[in-house]
C-alpha cells in the first residue's frame, strides 16, 4: 500500500509569506531591491527558517541562500528568488521560495528528505540578470561581477556586496551529480489563467529574450528654419521604423510572440531642434527558437531598409537568451498532482517572463508551476493571488515533488 504524500500546513505557509512581506513593505506590496538592508534581513530570516526545517543553511558570496539536507541524494533542488522589483509585488519570487521551504518542512515532519532549497540572488537584475542562479551553475565570472553596476544609481556590485557583508564569503557551486532536477513555483504574472477560470499553469517552456539598441544618426538643425524636404530627422526615422516593425512582425510572429519598445531617446531632445540622433531599446520574446531567428532576420531587414533613407541606421544586439523547454516527466508529475487536487483546473502554457528555472535548465532537467495573478498584475505593488490558489498550488507542488522522488 502506498504511503500518503507529506501534507503541507496552509496556515504556516501563509504566515511565512506574510512575514516575508514585512521586509520592505510598500503599500500592499514590497520594495526589496537586491542587497539592500531589507533584502539581507529577508535572507537571514530565510536561513533561520531553513535551519528549523532541518536543512543546513548558507548565505554565499553572491547572496544566494541555500539550505542543504543530509545525504548525497538523489535529490531535487527547489527555489526561486527573494528580491523584488522596485515598489512592486509581494509574491513574485517569494511564493516559490516559501513553497520550497514548506515542502522541505513537510517532508522532514514525515521522516522524509530528498530536497534542497535555494533563494537565488538578483533574479530581477538590479545588477546582473539571474546573477545568483548563474553563479551557482558556474556561469558567472569575477570580471563580470567587477564590471556590474546598479541600474538605478550606478553603485558597483563589489561595493554593494561589501556593504551587505558578503565580500569575504565564497560563492557556492552546484555539486556535480547531486540533483535529479530543479523545480520552481511562481505566480503567472499574466491574466490567462484567470481569464479562462483555471487555477494552475504547467509551464511548457520559458521564452527566449532578444534585446537590441537601435540608433539613427541624422543632422541636428533649427526646427523653425529647416525645410521639411531638407531634413535628416533622426526622430522621425526612428518613429517610422517602430511602425514598420509592428506591421511586419505581425506577419512573421508566432502565436505567442511579443515585442516591446521600452525606451526612446532623442538628441538633444528640445522642441525647437530637429533631432540629430535618436535611439531606442527594443526586445522580442518567444519560446520557439525558429520564431526568434525569423523575428531577428525581419528586424535586420527593416533596419537595413531604414538605412537607405536620409539617416544612418545602426542595429546592436545586446542580449540573446535562448528559450528553454521544461522537462516532460516533470510536467507529467505536475499534471497528475493537479488532477488529484483540482480536476480540470489546469492547463499547459509557456512562460512569457524569465525565471531562474531557465538558468538551471542549462545543466539539469527543470520544471515550473504557475498559480494565477489577480487581474494579471505583476511588477506593481497591487500584485496579488487568492489565498485558496496559493494553498492549492503548494499542495500540487508538494505532491509532484513527492511523486518524482518516489519514482
Amino acid at each position: 500500500m502506498s504511503r500518503p504524500a507529506p501534507a503541507i500546513d496552509p496556515d504556516r505557509l501563509l504566515a511565512d509569506l506574510h512575514t516575508l512581506r514585512g521586509f520592505g513593505t510598500y503599500k500592499t506590496g514590497v520594495h526589496r531591491p537586491t542587497y539592500t538592508q531589507e533584502d539581507m534581513e529577508a535572507r537571514r530570516w530565510l536561513a533561520s527558517r531553513l535551519r528549523e526545517a532541518g536543512l543546513e543553511p548558507a548565505i554565499d558570496g553572491i547572496g544566494n541562500v541555500v539550505g542543504t539536507g543530509a545525504g548525497e541524494g538523489p535529490r531535487f533542488l527547489l527555489g526561486s528568488h527573494l528580491e523584488t522589483q522596485l515598489y512592486a509585488g509581494w509574491l513574485d519570487g517569494a511564493l516559490g521560495v516559501i513553497y520550497a521551504l514548506e515542502v522541505a518542512r513537510s517532508r522532514a515532519e514525515s521522516g522524509l528528505a530528498g530536497v534542497d532549497v535555494g533563494a537565488w540572488a538578483d533574479e530581477e537584475g538590479h545588477y546582473l540578470n539571474f546573477g545568483g542562479s548563474r553563479s551557482f551553475i558556474g556561469d558567472l565570472g569575477e570580471a563580470e561581477i567587477a564590471a556590474a553596476r546598479n541600474k538605478v544609481d550606478g553603485t558597483p556590485l563589489p561595493e554593494a556586496l561589501t556593504a551587505a557583508g558578503l565580500e569575504r564569503r565564497e560563492r557556492l557551486l552546484c555539486p556535480a551529480g547531486r540533483y535529479r532536477g530543479y523545480l520552481e513555483a511562481h505566480i503567472e504574472q499574466g491574466d490567462e489563467l484567470q481569464a479562462k477560470g483555471l487555477r494552475l499553469g504547467i509551464v511548457t517552456g520559458i521564452v527566449g529574450i532578444w534585446q537590441y539598441r537601435i540608433r539613427f544618426d541624422g543632422v541636428q538643425n533649427h526646427a523653425g528654419t529647416t525645410r521639411m524636404a531638407a531634413r535628416h530627422d533622426a526622430g522621425l526615422a526612428l518613429a517610422r521604423l517602430v511602425l514598420a516593425i509592428d506591421r511586419r512582425f505581425r506577419e512573421v510572429a508566432g502565436p505567442r510572440s511579443v515585442w516591446t519598445v521600452g525606451q526612446i531617446a532623442l538628441e538633444p531632445g528640445a522642441p525647437n531642434i530637429v533631432p540629430g540622433a535618436a535611439s531606442m531599446l527594443f526586445q522580442f520574446r518567444d519560446v520557439d527558437a525558429e520564431v526568434l531567428a525569423r523575428l531577428h532576420a525581419t528586424l535586420a531587414e527593416l533596419v537595413a531598409e531604414a538605412d537607405q533613407g536620409p539617416c544612418r541606421a545602426h542595429l546592436d544586439l545586446l542580449e540573446q537568451a535562448a528559450p528553454q523547454r521544461m522537462d516532460p516527466a516533470f510536467r507529467a508529475a505536475f499534471e497528475q498532482a493537479a488532477e488529484r487536487h483540482a480536476p480540470g483546473c489546469h492547463q499547459h502554457m509557456p512562460s512569457g517572463a524569465g525565471h531562474d528555472a531557465q538558468i538551471f535548465a542549462r545543466v539539469m532537467p527543470a520544471g515550473m508551476l504557475f498559480v494565477p495573478s489577480i487581474g494579471g498584475i505583476s511588477h506593481h505593488w497591487a500584485e496579488d493571488t487568492a489565498e485558496d490558489d496559493i494553498v492549492l498550488g503548494a499542495r500540487v507542488f508538494a505532491a509532484a515533488v513527492d511523486s518524482l522522488l518516489a519514482a
